[in-house]
């Protein structure tokens, strides 16, 4: 028999020991981590801090701060449905994207969760937030790719020395103690279970915090998802080609592609011989890259390449963007390098901390180069992804770290919770296959696979919604019908190149009132003196003849002018809604006349004012026309800032 004195004192004592669990955590409101965004801070959102112990197995050691954001039901006031999201790098913070989520349908029964994983985004404490702009200044140098691995080594040692000098454990950042933080956040905001929402590599991490806590999981999404850690790096090269392949042969089997861009993977592959010999330098913003140039080389063309891959909006667009690298046009190549910018936008510190910790010893540089090797036209993997090695080698060394890297995933086959499973056929780092071997480690698994989407294709219009539908009921075989009903790529061919529109599109955008005003300005002089014109010239038919000449000029271009900045910006609104990558090459091509009318513009404003220079004594009102001319020459200077007659 059970002694019953016994028990009753484990009975007694078991509150103490939770509680002596748990008193080391704790979750604080704070205030708005974006104190000056009207747009976030009219939303309901909770800003909270959460705090645990850096490492786990020392509760009552360092703690560190996780900053987390609960963005609130529209419709429910006590959401019992809440939805946790986890970003992927790794290095990724989840909250920074919030405002994308405003009119998400997840949001109209649910909370939704947003968290910046430990050492990323407003967590405490930071790490080197900075690395990714000095990776993308090395980028930028014209230098081979030795080069770049051995600085990208460099930088990433100073930023570690910097954590150590901090007395950071770095081997306290990984899924593992990551999927502990999940459990106490959980647990802290009072819920029973949750939905669990990952992306990329937060579907590895969101992976073991379902192996480790499979009573947390109400569901399980997974977009883009790693199915073998152990594979990651090193078939990386293959998954890149095999994405690339398709976009080839999808180009080859389009008529109006085909005819636009005949043999592209000739192209492609000409293009690396190419830049390899001659790279191609650009300048850039200086804010960007404080040098104000950037210099393509081949292994930037190819990464280029890739990372376009990624997004739905730029498989359209990768005939064009290899023509355009062969062709050699500096002013797109430019417009690019803010893409190379975001790229880099991780938190590089977590990111290396949570790799080199889990990721690269589960695989090798052998292996890699093996895999590499297959594509002799390529030569060599991506060098962006083989430095990862290098890193590694050089962060790792030194380090106490256990014996075991690799994080066991043997109770995924149990988890009872449903899972929703998204490929994307493009995807150049987690491919179609991935979503195949995923979706079969589980009990009850839907694959949802986007024939034309590359990396998170949840985050289409159809994919929200099929999220939605099944969070709102997992037990239900989704819907996929609007996510596969497009089946081919639609490829950009027809496109008018000028460098002027992305630099045109970009200042539409940001629309700062003190660059524009001398435009409005010159804009509403050119209006009032067409009426004003028209009538002088109605009412005074006895004028001289030099007055009417004059007039006439002025009128029409006027006319020209104002017709022509109309133009650029309905070209541009009309081409963005098209497809808004486009704007950095140009134009849609139903819109090349208004390049031929600028010209027309300043052939029309030249001759304008050499006649009133000419006849300028037989000319009323001199200052009025002389004020009128500056106009439309400011409207010159303007399309020539924008760059439109390059």
């Amino acid at each position: 028999m059970i002694n019953t004195k016994r028990l009753f004192l484990l009975l007694c004592m078991l509150p103490c020991f939770i509680l002596a669990q748990t008193s080391n955590l704790k979750l604080e409101k704070t205030t708005s981590f974006f104190p000056d965004s009207k747009k976030i801070n009219t939303e309901k959102i909770e800003w909270k801090y959460l705090t645990v112990p850096e490492n786990w197995e020392k509760p009552d050691g360092k703690k560190i701060k996780i900053a987390v954001a609960v963005l609130k039901s529209t419709k429910n006031k006590e959401s019992s449905n809440p939805i946790v999201f986890l970003q992927g790098g790794p290095g990724g913070g989840g909250i920074k994207g919030i405002s994308g989520w405003f009119s998400h349908p997840l949001r109209e029964k649910s909370d939704i969760v947003f968290i910046d994983v430990r050492g990323t985004g407003f967590s405490f404490p930071k790490f080197c937030p900075d690395l990714g702009k000095t990776f993308l200044e090395i980028l930028a140098k014209n230098q081979d790719k030795k080069q770049d691995e051995q600085q990208k080594a460099v930088a990433a040692m100073l930023c570690k020395e910097d954590l150590i000098n901090r007395n950071i454990d770095i081997n306290a950042y990984n899924s593992k103690t990551i999927a502990k933080d999940l459990n106490a956040l959980k647990t802290l905001l009072k819920y029973e279970n949750w939905n669990v929402y990952a992306v990329s590599y937060g579907t590895y991490t969101a992976q073991v915090y379902a192996n480790d806590f499979p009573q947390d999981i109400k569901s399980l999404t997974l977009d883009s998802s790693i199915s073998d850690i152990s594979q990651y790096y090193n078939l990386n090269t293959k998954n890149y080609m095999n994405s690339l392949e398709k976009v080839f042969k999808d180009c080859e089997n389009n008529p109006n592609c085909n005819k636009q861009y005949p043999n592209l993977e000739a192209t492609y592959y000409g293009t690396i011989a190419k830049l390899d010999k001659t790279p191609i330098t650009v300048k850039v913003d200086k804010k960007i890259i404080p040098t104000g140039s950037f210099t393509y080389n081949a292994e930037d063309f190819k990464v280029a390449i890739q990372q376009s891959l990624y997004q739905k909006k730029l498989i359209p667009m990768l005939p064009l963007l290899i023509t355009q690298f062969k062709n050699g046009n500096k002013s797109a190549l430019s417009a690019l390098v803010s893409s190379f910018s975001g790229a880099l936008s991780l938190d590089y510190g977590a990111y290396y901390c949570v790799s080199c910790n889990e990721a690269i010893p589960s695989n090798s540089i052998s292996d890699f180069d093996k895999n590499a090797g297959k594509y002799n036209k390529l030569k060599g993997g991506l060098s962006f992804y083989r430095s990862d090695f290098l890193v590694c080698d050089k962060w790792n060394s030194g380090t106490i770290k256990k014996e075991n890297f690799y994080n066991d995933l043997s109770n995924l086959s149990n988890l009872s919770a449903p899972v929703l499973v998204f490929s994307g056929k493009f995807d150049p780092i987690t491919p179609p296959e991935n979503g195949e071997a995923t979706v079969k480690k589980f009990k009850k698994g839907f694959l949802a696979e986007a024939p034309i989407s590359g990396h998170s294709s949840s985050f289409s219009s159809a994919g929200a919604q099929i999220v939605n539908e099944f969070i709102s009921d997992p037990n239900k075989t989704p819907d996929l019908h609007d996510l596969q009903s497009d089946t081919k790529v639609n490829f950009i061919t027809d496109v008018k190149i000028n460098g002027g529109v992305s630099k045109f599109a970009n200042s539409l955008n940001e629309f700062k009132l003190l660059f524009f005003a001398p435009l409005i300005i010159a804009v509403a002089i050119l209006i009032i003196s067409i009426f004003s014109f028209l009538f002088y010239l109605i009412r005074r038919r006895g004028d001289s003849n030099a007055n009417k000449q004059m007039k006439i000029l002025i009128i029409i271009t006027a006319l020209i002018g104002l017709f022509t900045i109309g133009g650029l910006i309905t070209a541009v609104s009309s081409t963005a809604q098209i497809n808004f990558y486009i704007l950095a090459f140009g134009v849609a091509n139903k819109f090349m006349y208004l390049f031929t009318l600028q010209w027309i513009f300043i052939g029309f404003t030249l001759t304008s004012v050499l006649y009133f220079i000419i006849r300028a004594k037989s000319i009323s009102n001199p200052s009025l026309i002389a004020t009128v001319l500056f106009s439309l020459i400011l409207i010159g200077i303007y399309f020539q800032y924008w760059g439109f007659f390059y």
